[in-house]
């Protein structure tokens, strides 16, 4: 069994708290994202599940086992780290047996082990080789070989993919995700590319100053962001955020954006009643708006400032009273800079949030964290 459930884990370097009382559990075979910004903590975190770092608190699980003060050999978890971490003094066959080597196991099973790893990175014609004599790509390879050479069950990453070209880390995402899965570890990946996490993870946790902010599926965490934070930081480009005002409408409420009112879906309306007379937050994607060129009742005018073909679309920079607002358009949507176009917000995709904390207000919140 190789679940990991971490309880209260609390990390301070001196008075800065870098792992604020987290906890979560990581399930059997499942991939998980830590994802943050720089100095969130989730490295922190991922170092205290290996034993590389100790807690000032709580607890750490794996397998039914309690491990937070054990040394990380006694622990069952592999690691690949963001510089590779592979020794340049020996050749591909002996990095890749390194952890072997220390468990003492057997040289028929080392041998045996070492080229099933090397066949499933494609590395097996590289194994006389030093690493110097290989590409960052394919030092990489070396270093994830390792790791699952041991057949621990567990893979911890930590940035894995930080240091290679564009093309390269896209090719690389694919193959990883499709191996981990097709060996059935248990991974934690901790990665500050979004795109990463979305497209690898089966749940992303977000990180911020410390805590989890959010635990998700993650096109939930996409559609439905707990706060303004999870919004902004997700997604490419980010959630729109377009300050509105409540107001009462006989019995529900509508959301004003200058002269444009918004109508909520009804779910939202209570906890828009405990904001009545008061601003709210808008968060909508670029690409859940409906842009038309002329003008509609259920519509918002929009002056266009920036227009950029993208190829597949177009990303439009308009404004909406002082606010700035992302319009992903089909590639067929002609707009020139200066134009006044139209914008529907679908209802269903509006999403709601406190002016004060950025909080998304009861419904939301409840969807997301459904």
């Amino acid at each position: 069994m190789a679940e990991i459930v971490i309880e209260n884990a609390v990390k301070k370097f001196g008075k800065f708290t870098a792992i604020d009382n987290v906890s979560l559990t990581v399930h059997e075979h499942e991939f998980l994202v830590l994802l943050g910004p720089s100095g969130c903590g989730k490295t922190t975190l991922l170092r205290a599940i290996a034993g590389l770092g100790m807690l000032d608190s709580g607890r750490i699980i794996i397998g039914g086992k309690d491990v937070t003060y054990l040394a990380p050999r006694e622990r069952g978890i592999s690691m690949v780290f963001q510089n590779y971490a592979i020794f340049p003094h020996m050749k591909v066959f002996d990095n890749i047996a390194f952890g072997l080597k220390m468990q003492k196991a057997p040289k028929a099973q080392i041998q045996e082990r070492v080229e099933n790893a090397a066949k499933l990175l494609h590395i097996e014609t590289m194994l006389d080789r030093f690493p110097s004599q290989m590409s960052g790509g394919q030092r990489q390879r070396i270093a994830v070989a390792r790791a699952i050479a041991v057949e621990s069950g567990i893979v911890l990453m930590d940035e894995p993919l930080s240091n290679l070209d564009a093309l390269l880390r896209l090719e690389m995402r694919a193959e990883l995700k499709t191996l981990l899965k097709r060996l059935g570890v248990t991974t934690i990946y901790v990665t500050h590319d979004q795109i990463e996490a979305m497209s690898m993870g089966d749940r992303i946790a977000v990180m911020r100053n410390g805590k989890v902010l959010q635990l998700d599926q993650p096109t939930k965490v996409y559609d439905l962001p707990v706060d303004q934070f999870v919004g902004g930081f997700i997604g490419t480009p980010p959630m729109n955020f377009l300050h509105g005002h409540v107001h009462q409408n006989g019995a529900g409420y509508v959301v004003r954006l200058g002269d444009f009112s918004l109508t909520p879906p009804q779910d939202v309306h209570p906890a828009l009643a405990q904001q009545r007379d008061k601003p709210v937050i808008i968060g909508i994607r670029a690409e859940c708006m409906e842009p038309m060129k002329t003008a509609s009742p259920d519509a918002v005018p929009v002056t266009i400032d920036v227009v950029e073909p993208l190829g597949a679309q177009n990303l439009l920079t308009a404004r909406i009273g002082q606010d700035t607002i992302k319009v992903s358009t089909h590639p067929d949507f002609t707009v020139s800079a200066g134009e006044t176009i139209w914008l529907r917000f679908p209802e269903n995709k509006v999403r709601y949030m406190d002016a004060d904390t950025g909080r998304a207000l009861a419904a939301e919140t409840e969807k997301a964290l459904a």
